[in-house]
C-alpha cells in the first residue's frame, strides 16, 4: 500500500507538471512581457525607482521561466532531461537558472525595501529613493549574481551511474555541494527573501496608512499607494508559494528521513509540486498587478490600446524622390 501511495505521489506530481506547469509557462512569460511595456510605456513608471526594480524583475522573470521551467516540466512531465545528453546545457542552464533567480528575488526585495523607504515621514529616508540609486544598486547586484553563479558553470558536470549508466547533471565539488544545500538553496533564494519581503512590506504598510495625514501631492500618494499595493500583495502571495518549497528542500536534506525509500519517494514528489509552486512566484506578477490595482489596470489599457494600436495604425508617409531632369 505504502509503496502504491508512492507511486501515486510520483503521477501526480507528473500530470501536475504537464497540465499545471505548461499554461504557467505561456501565462508567465506573456504576463512579464505586459508588465514590461507597461513600465517602460509609461513616464510615471520609468522615473520610479521601485517600478524601475520591479521593471528588471518582469524582464528576468521572463528568462526565469524560459530557462528553468520549460526544462523542469521537460524532465518531470516527459521525462527529458537534455541536461543528460548535453555537457554545455547541462553547465549554462543552472547558471542561468540560478542568476535568473537570485536577480529576481533581489529586484523584489529592494522594491519593498524601497517602499518603505519611500512612504516614510524623513526626508532623510527617500532621499534613497532615486532612479540613480536604483540603477547603480542593481547594476552591482546583477554583477555580483553573475558572479557568484559561474560557479556552477564550473562544477556542474555529466555524471555515468557505475550501477545504472544512466548519465546525470550532478555537482562535482563536495564543498560547492554543500554550500549551495545549505546556503544558496535554502538561505539566499529559500528564507532570507521571505522575511526581508515580509519585514518592509509591514513597515511599508503601516507607513501608507499614515498617507492621508501628511501633506503630499496626490499624484504623489497616488502612485505610492499603487506601487505598495502591488508589491505588498506580491510579498504576501510571494509567502505561501515560497514556503512550501523551502521547506521540502530543508527535510530534503535530513539524511534520517530520506534513507526510507517510501518517505523518500513521498517527499521528490512533493518537492516535484513544490517546484511548480515555487516557479508560480515568478508567473503571476502580472496577474496580481491587474488584480489588486484599478489604476494598473487603465494604464494597461491605455498602453495596449492608446500607445501600441496607435502606434500600430499611424500610416507610413512616403516621400518620393523624383530625379531632377538632365
Amino acid at each position: 500500500m505504502s509503496a502504491s501511495n508512492t507511486s501515486t505521489f510520483i503521477f501526480i506530481a507528473q500530470q501536475a507538471s504537464i497540465y499545471f506547469g505548461i499554461p504557467m509557462l505561456i501565462a508567465g512569460v506573456l504576463g512579464g512581457i505586459f508588465n514590461t511595456i507597461v513600465f517602460l510605456s509609461l513616464r510615471t513608471f520609468r522615473q520610479n525607482s521601485c517600478a524601475f526594480y520591479l521593471t528588471i524583475m518582469s524582464i528576468v522573470n521572463i528568462g526565469l521561466l524560459i530557462a528553468g521551467l520549460f526544462s523542469r516540466i521537460m524532465i518531470s512531465g516527459f521525462n527529458i532531461d537534455w541536461g543528460q545528453s548535453s555537457l554545455f546545457y547541462c553547465k549554462f542552464r543552472l547558471f542561468l537558472l540560478n542568476t535568473f533567480t537570485l536577480i529576481s528575488l533581489i529586484c523584489i526585495s529592494l522594491a519593498t525595501i524601497d517602499q518603505y523607504f519611500g512612504t516614510c515621514p524623513y526626508p532623510r529616508w527617500q532621499r534613497w529613493c532615486n532612479f540613480k540609486f536604483a540603477y547603480r544598486l542593481v547594476t552591482v547586484f546583477v554583477l555580483i549574481a553573475i558572479v557568484h553563479n559561474i560557479q556552477y558553470c564550473l562544477f556542474y558536470n555529466q555524471i555515468q551511474s557505475p550501477i545504472t549508466g544512466k548519465v546525470s547533471c550532478k555537482i562535482t565539488n563536495e564543498i560547492f555541494a554543500q554550500y549551495v544545500s545549505y546556503w544558496f538553496n535554502i538561505v539566499f533564494i529559500g528564507f532570507l527573501p521571505i522575511i526581508i519581503t515580509t519585514l518592509f512590506g509591514s513597515l511599508a504598510y503601516y507607513n501608507i496608512q499614515q498617507l492621508r495625514f501628511r501633506t503630499l501631492p496626490l499624484f504623489r500618494r497616488e502612485l505610492d499607494k499603487q506601487l505598495t499595493i502591488m508589491v505588498l500583495v506580491q510579498t504576501a502571495t510571494s509567502f505561501f508559494t515560497l514556503t512550501p518549497f523551502n521547506i521540502l528542500s530543508a527535510l530534503s536534506l535530513n539524511t534520517s528521513i530520506m534513507n526510507d525509500p517510501i518517505l523518500a519517494g513521498k517527499i521528490q514528489g512533493l518537492l516535484t509540486i513544490g517546484i511548480f509552486l515555487y516557479y508560480l512566484t515568478f508567473a503571476i506578477p502580472f496577474y496580481i498587478y491587474i488584480c489588486v490595482s484599478e489604476r494598473f489596470r487603465r494604464q494597461l489599457i491605455y498602453v495596449v490600446f492608446e500607445i501600441l494600436l496607435n502606434r500600430c495604425q499611424r500610416p507610413r508617409i512616403g516621400i518620393n524622390h523624383v530625379a531632377p531632369e538632365i
